[in-house]
């Protein structure tokens, strides 16, 4: 069994303010709402960032992301150490809409037998951490986009 979330908010804002802002790496200890104490580049190469995020309880881990600006998505891999997951696979999707940008959140992801929750229980706490920190985004770019 695998765990799998999809997650939307609609936000008033240009799609290149909604893109760039929400794919500026060092932003996410702000828009993801105290859940990253750090936030940081690692490498950044053509459409690939390579980035270490530290979270609430100082655990850090790296991920890569690539972003396709010009096709409305970006994907994202959770690297090293991957563990509590086996894997953790990430899309945004990007779609225009007469309201604004609709910014989509889905996560693909199966957990380590060794972890201390299953796949059903992580799938909650994303939902609901997904849907709290969307309305964060929301409210950040469309207040940049105001400006």
């Amino acid at each position: 069994m695998a765990g799998h979330t999809c997650n939307s908010i609609i936000i008033n804002a240009p799609y290149d303010k909604v893109f760039d802002i929400s794919n500026d790496i060092p932003r996410w200890t702000e828009l993801f709402g105290g859940e990253y104490q750090k936030a940081e580049v690692v490498e950044k190469k053509d459409n690939k960032i390579t980035f270490r995020l530290t979270d609430d309880e100082g655990k850090s881990w790296v991920s890569w992301r690539l972003l396709f600006k010009d096709k409305y998505f970006a994907y994202a891999e959770r690297q090293e150490p991957k563990f509590p997951f086996k894997y953790m696979k990430i899309v945004w999707l990007y779609t225009p809409k007469p309201e604004g940008v609709e910014l989509v959140w889905i996560q693909h992801f199966e957990m380590d037998e060794k972890a201390k929750f299953n796949d059903e229980q992580v799938e909650g706490f994303i939902n609901k951490h997904s849907k709290d920190n969307l309305k964060i985004f929301k409210d950040s770019i469309e207040k940049a986009a105001n400006k």
